[in-house]
């Protein structure tokens, strides 16, 4: 799993004579119909608009970031209709790599949740059961590409646990939306995981509202 910070907006206007910064034009586009529109604090306000729940004035600036992680978490991320994406395509490029994931045990009790309590034996035997499979699926897949076989067709040889990469590109409400949704427990492990680095992405370019938000 990687998740890397691609872009900001980047507001080209300046207040008091300096750059706004991007929650600085969350800010400034907030106080419209304001007198007082280019207040150069914004602290209070934007704390003020979290907790009132004014959302729509967080859609105004946009994140991207870069995610590595593989094919069986790619759909739950792409579930978030409120994102733009571009994701890796196997059917223009050669998939290169299949990740290694570490089992836990279903719950009995919560079909959404499972417990990191294995023994090592049945540890070890999943271990041994990827890297078979792995092992298998790229050679049959390489073999289908010297085969003259489309990538669109070999890729069907493939697990889920294929590597992929995508961009996810989305205003700074939905990225609040996702954060607290996907860094629930009741979220996969694997997800989870990704949705940590977004926040902790997050909280570096936007401290003042995530610290509304608690997040900091």
């Amino acid at each position: 799993m990687q998740v890397r910070l691609i872009s900001v907006t980047n507001p080209l206007i300046q207040v008091d004579g300096k750059q706004l910064t991007p929650e600085g034009l969350i800010a400034y586009c907030a106080r419209v119909s304001s007198p007082h529109q280019e207040t150069p604090d914004y602290q209070k306000l934007l704390a003020y608009c979290i907790a009132h729940k004014h959302w729509s004035v967080f859609e105004m600036v946009d994140m991207t970031v870069e995610i590595v992680t593989s094919r069986a978490i790619s759909p739950q991320i792409l579930r978030h209709k409120s994102f733009q994406f571009q994701e890796f395509s196997q059917r223009y490029a050669k998939a290169q790599e299949i990740e290694h994931y570490t089992p836990r045990r279903q719950d009995s009790k919560n079909r959404q949740n499972s417990l990191d309590d294995l023994d090592t034996e049945t540890v070890e035997w999943f271990d041994q059961a990827q890297e078979r499979i792995a092992r298998l699926a790229l050679e049959e897949y390489n073999a289908a590409l010297e085969k003259g076989i489309a990538k669109e067709c070999a890729r069907v040889l493939l697990p889920l646990g294929t590597q992929t990469k995508l961009y996810m590109k989305g205003s700074v409400r939905s990225w609040i939306h996702y954060l607290e949704v996907r860094t629930d427990r009741s979220t996969q492990q694997e997800h989870r995981e990704i949705a940590d680095a977004i926040k902790t992405v997050f909280t570096s370019q936007f401290p003042v509202t995530a610290a509304a938000l608690g997040w900091a």
